[in-house]
C-alpha cells in the first residue's frame, strides 16, 4: 500500500464549508487476478464501491479521496478477502484475519 498525499486538496462541501481531504493511492499486485477491489471503514466494507484498475504487469491501482482519520481496509481479489502485504500497520478482525490500518493526515497548506 502506498499513500500519495498532495499538499493542498480542499473541497467544498454541500453546505459551503471547507472539508480537508487527501488523495490516497492503493496498490495491489497479482498477475492472475481478474478483479480487485478495496473495502474498508471508508466505504462500509463494500469492494464494489472502490473497484481497482489494472495498471500493467499485474499491478492494480485505485485512488480515493479521504478526509483525515484512521481507517481499516482489506483487498478483495476475485471475490476472496486478501491482506495488504505492504501494510505497515494492521489489526486483527473478528473473522480471523487482519485488517490493514491506514492513517490519513490532514494536508498542509504552503502559502
Amino acid at each position: 500500500m502506498k499513500k500519495n498525499i498532495t499538499r493542498e486538496t480542499n473541497q467544498q462541501s454541500a453546505a459551503g464549508d471547507q472539508l480537508l481531504t487527501s488523495p490516497v493511492r492503493f496498490e495491489f499486485e497479482s498477475a492472475t487476478a481478474k478483479a480487485v477491489g478495496v473495502a474498508g471503514t471508508f466505504n462500509e466494507w463494500d469492494p464494489s464501491v472502490a473497484g481497482m484498475h489494472p495498471d500493467g504487469e499485474g499491478r492494480w491501482v485505485r485512488e480515493l479521496i479521504l478526509p483525515p482519520g484512521t481507517y481499516e481496509y482489506r483487498f478483495v481479489v476475485d471475490g476472496e478477502w486478501a491482506d495488504d502485504p505492504r501494510a505497515i500497520e494492521s489489526t486483527e478482525n473478528p473473522f480471523g484475519g487482519r485488517n490493514a490500518v491506514l492513517k490519513v493526515a490532514a494536508p498542509t497548506c504552503d502559502r
